[in-house]
């Protein structure tokens, strides 16, 4: 495989001068980090000895996402020798998904790899993503084939997720939890992640019409330090899951569930009230014997209040749609940027 990537003639020119950072990289590899002093002096040196070869300017940006530990003082320490490591300093922590899209806004790269900084991921797996962009595919995900977690607590539950989300979704990939991944950013640039939706990049990317695909990916054992995820998180995948479903069905038209979920209360209040009015007459059966009537009664007004949230909903989406969009995340300073002053 060859090393150089020939994403655009005009933008993979070498520059041979270290540390000169560029003002339009061809790539821009995001970091994640949270507690990760012991990872960040490995990752960089493995990152940075893969990006050189590929002999096409680079961007690194790492966004420190309120890490307690050092990280972003061995940050620091890497980006004096090298600008091409640029640095988001969160105020606080935000979590993956909001660390990511801030290193997406913040990404100058036609082609953007987000990567974990836990070591788990392999850096040098980055060219064989690259070079499939270059086949064709706007989107290439990462596919930890082998991978090197708990049996039970991550794998098994992580293969029962990602078979949830092909399903329901229709995109079938094998790992959704992969950070791993190579994105053409006009692909991605209008995405706006919330929760732990960074996974579902891909499931926007092909309903916007890209080209997507997966390879298998090295993956290694966590060297120091411990997971940051278990068993609830699959939990909020699914919920999250549901509200992209529910985007991408219904964003538009909320009244259409609410008023669905409604008609049909009060379609179901109805018929108890016949249930209530034949037992009455026919069966000579007293109601304020039975729960009949306090159901029909529930059910009308859930039915009626479904309907006004829908109203209400709608409301909401015009006003989402013509209104300025809020940032999810707080960034207190960044480094080595020069153009963009978030």
């Amino acid at each position: 495989m060859k090393n150089s990537i020939n994403l655009n003639p005009q933008l993979s020119m070498h520059n041979p001068k270290k540390g000169k950072a560029q003002l339009h990289p061809v790539f821009s590899v995001l970091v994640p980090i949270y507690n990760e002093e012991d990872s960040i002096p490995i990752l960089c040196e493995q990152l940075f000895s893969i990006l050189d070869s590929l002999k096409s300017d680079f961007e690194i940006i790492t966004v420190n996402d309120g890490s307690k530990d050092n990280s972003l003082e061995k940050l620091l320490e890497v980006s004096k020798k090298r600008s091409e490591l640029k640095i988001i300093n969160f105020a606080r922590n935000y979590g993956q998904t909001a660390a990511l899209m801030a290193a997406i806004d913040y990404a100058s790269g036609d082609i953007l790899i987000p990567i974990d900084a836990d070591l788990q991921n392999d850096p040098k797996d980055i060219p064989r993503l690259l070079d499939m962009i270059n086949k064709g595919y706007d989107v290439v995900s990462g596919w930890r084939k082998n991978r090197k977690d708990a049996a039970l607590r991550r794998n098994f539950v992580s293969r029962l997720a990602n078979w949830l989300i092909s399903y329901i979704s229709g995109v079938r990939l094998h790992d959704y939890g992969c950070t791993l991944k190579a994105y053409r950013k006009e692909v991605i640039k209008d995405a706006r992640l919330y929760g732990e939706m960074h996974r579902f990049i891909p499931i926007y990317a092909s309903w916007l019409g890209a080209k997507v695909t997966e390879i298998p990916v090295e993956h290694h054992p966590r060297k120091f330090g411990k997971s940051n995820y278990g068993l609830e998180r699959i939990i909020k995948v699914f919920l999250d899951l549901l509200v992209v479903k529910y985007f991408d069905r219904y964003l538009t038209k909320p009244i259409y569930v609410f008023g669905s979920f409604g008609l049909l209360s009060i379609g179901f209040s109805g018929v108890l009230l016949l249930i209530v009015l034949y037992l009455k007459i026919f069966e000579g059966i007293s109601i304020i014997r039975t729960p009949l009537p306090l159901l029909t009664t529930m059910s009308f007004l859930v039915g009626v209040i479904s309907i006004l949230l829908g109203l209400v909903a709608e409301i909401q989406v015009r006003t989402y749609f013509e209104s300025q969009k809020k940032s999810i995340y707080q960034v207190r300073r960044t480094y080595n940027f020069r153009d963009k002053t978030k």
